[in-house]
């Protein structure tokens, strides 16, 4: 079995425990999801199974979408609701104007400079920076540049705040939040977050794991290739040998491309193989999936 299930992630579990779900149900030990979300989030995980866990590493660089709600005037050592707060009593935000919100989120469009929560999965000298946290050892995590493509107000009704943020790999809403916070001098953490998007899965076509068994499993089974969002680049049968042996080809196409895209590659008519890159009228294979 090879393919890629989307699943709706329930709040209360890791992204490993639906890793481990998916392998009872399935029967295949070769599973992985594509970026994880924090246990108490919800959304968008894809699930990839069998030869499909191959492409991983592209799907998570894909752009996500999350819809978090932050409440103002406190804040936690995790930036979220299940942290220890820094604050015997919350702040006062009356004083908050919507005008105040837009300002300082301007600070956070384009590509910005993020430090990750103590609290994260991170590997922090070969351990987990929330192991180290939990143990009270002072952790450092280094910023990372990170994109935030839009950031939207859904609705603001003090104390509460919801955004819609679409970013690149690697963003902690969590550290957005507190940092709206700081911006704002009040402080503020995360309430929920859901996943909404990643790539070509949408909230709207995912499954809900308790949905999924070893009965039906297949009919929720979306194709590798469908999975990638890639210009497709198709090739003649006859160059089939040599694309599988992994050379570099020749061809000629109207599409015009960027330097070293990425493409998804098919054998006439329609048989996919894998994933390579376009430069100047040649084909490397970058990752062979047959």
């Amino acid at each position: 079995m090879n393919g890629i299930l989307n699943i709706m992630k329930p709040p209360g579990m890791t992204s490993h425990d639906v890793v481990s779900y998916i392998r009872k149900v399935t029967g295949i030990k070769k599973v992985g999801h594509t970026g994880t979300l924090d246990p108490g989030a919800a959304g968008v995980l894809p699930i990839c199974i069998g030869k499909s866990t191959k492409i991983v590493d592209y799907l998570m660089n894909d752009k996500k979408i999350y819809i978090c709600e932050l409440k103002l005037g406190n804040r936690t050592d995790t930036y979220d609701k299940y942290g220890k707060f820094i604050y015997e009593e919350d702040k006062n935000v009356d004083h908050i104007q919507l005008t105040d919100i837009l300002r300082v989120l301007e600070n956070f469009k384009g590509e910005i400079t993020q430090r990750p929560p103590a609290y994260s999965a991170i590997k922090v000298g070969g351990r987990r920076a929330y192991d180290l946290a939990r143990e009270g050892i002072d952790v450092e995590i280094p910023t990372r540049k990170i994109v935030i493509y839009d950031i939207k107000i859904l609705n603001f009704d003090l104390p509460y705040l919801m955004l819609q943020i679409e970013c690149s790999k690697g963003t902690y809403i969590r550290s957005i939040c507190n940092d709206i916070g700081d911006f704002l001098k009040c402080g503020s953490y995360m309430n929920f977050l859901i996943r909404t998007q990643t790539g070509n899965f949408n909230i709207k076509n995912s499954c809900i794991l308790e949905n999924i068994d070893k009965n039906n499993v297949q009919d929720f089974i979306i194709s590798t290739d469908s999975a990638l969002s890639m210009k497709s680049v198709y090739i003649d049968e006859k160059y089939e040998a040599k694309a599988l042996n992994g050379n570099e080809l020749k061809f000629n196409t109207n599409i015009d491309f960027e330097y070293d895209e990425m493409v998804k590659i098919f054998i006439k008519p329609d048989k996919f193989i894998g994933i390579g890159k376009v430069s100047k009228g040649l084909l490397k294979i970058d990752k062979l999936l047959v």
